[in-house]
């Protein structure tokens, strides 16, 4: 049984996918500093028409200010949005974000969240964004109100992989490090 639970917890510090035919695929989360950034990764077995990603989190100003971008499996920038609440009015507020595509070739691709103004430095994700570097700022801090809350959605992908933040990666591989040295004793 503890086997199982680590290898649970090791799957989840790596990430994980959801994969079905073309549909709508919804995650939340929480990040942390203002130079945090979260990736999903989604592919298309096929060329598909009205492809939509966007957030729904800012809700007002309860949430910070996302950043959104679209790039290609291999890293090179499609599109960087800052305000787009027409992806799907109704649920957005005035500075969500993301993109309708009317049409998006059979492939991979990235899709990128990060608080507002931490655009992308280049047009390859290896470039990386401007507040990179930086000394984090807790993200309640650096908007003086908001949460971190995020809230994105994918509609028209066959599979989507969120990719952990790198703070996360920390938190769980020390508390199975924990779990690891208490299965010794």
């Amino acid at each position: 049984m503890k086997k199982m639970f680590i290898i649970g917890l090791v799957l989840v510090t790596l990430g994980f996918s959801v994969a079905a035919q073309a549909g709508t695929f919804h995650f939340t989360g929480n990040i942390q500093y203002h130079n945090d950034v979260v990736q999903f990764n989604f592919n298309l077995a096929n060329d598909a028409f009205n492809v939509r990603v966007w957030t729904d989190s800012f809700q007002n100003g309860v949430n910070f200010d996302p950043i959104t971008a679209l790039w290609k499996g291999n890293g090179d920038l499609i599109a960087e949005n800052d305000d787009n609440p027409s992806v799907n009015p109704g649920t957005q507020t005035y500075w969500d974000s993301g993109f309708t595509l009317p049409s998006l070739s059979a492939g991979n691709y990235i899709f990128t969240v990060a608080s507002y103004a931490n655009f992308a430095k280049g047009s390859n994700l290896a470039d990386g964004f401007l507040y990179d570097g930086q000394t984090p700022i807790p993200i309640q801090q650096w908007w003086n109100q908001g949460a971190g809350y995020w809230s994105v959605w994918f509609d028209g992908v066959d599979q989507v992989t969120v990719v952990p933040l790198p703070g996360t990666l920390l938190l769980l591989g020390s508390g199975l490090l924990s779990l690891l040295r208490c299965r010794r004793r």
